[in-house]
């Protein structure tokens, strides 16, 4: 995770890189481990085809040069009224062990037809905590970049240490 400077610096470079005419508004951009998204509106009368058609080269361009910078993926997508559509991102697999009664809640979702498969079912309900705990996961990211700026601001632990 970053800190909300960091995040600031970043919205930045992308909007200082990419040509005006590509969004009519840059929405977000979000970053993890793996990818950076960028999310910008587009004119109502434009179709997120169209846009993607139009908007190739510039936004390949913004991407191979800030993949470069930064070692992650770029992924884009436009906001279209209350419509977010994502193109170009990534699925990334991750590694965890369940217990039987955990196991078991993924088993129900996809007897029930909720889900394909277990890792189906592990990203719905990961999308649902998502979608309903919006609040308490702003509030915990806004507390760990607050962890971060303290420590920041502490002792040098490597230049304390003896040799």
């Amino acid at each position: 995770m970053i800190t909300a400077e960091q995040s600031e610096k970043l919205r930045a470079w992308f909007a200082e890189r990419l040509p005006v005419d590509v969004y009519e508004s840059l929405v977000s951009v979000t970053v993890d481990r793996e990818e950076i998204t960028v999310v910008g509106a587009v004119p109502a009368s434009e179709s997120v085809k169209e846009f993607r058609e139009r908007t190739r080269e510039q936004r390949v361009e913004v991407a191979r040069e800030a993949e470069e910078l930064y070692r992650r993926k770029v992924a884009w997508g436009v906001k279209s009224g209350e419509e977010t559509v994502l193109f170009t991102h990534l699925a990334v697999p991750v590694m965890t062990r369940l217990r039987q009664s955990e196991r078991q809640v993924l088993d129900t979702l996809v007897a029930g037809g909720v889900a394909r498969s277990r890792a189906d079912a592990l990203a719905w309900c990961v999308r649902l905590v998502g979608e309903n705990a919006d609040e308490w996961l702003r509030e915990l990211r806004e507390s760990l970049d607050k962890v971060r700026q303290v420590r920041a601001q502490g002792p040098d632990i490597q230049k304390s240490r003896p040799e």
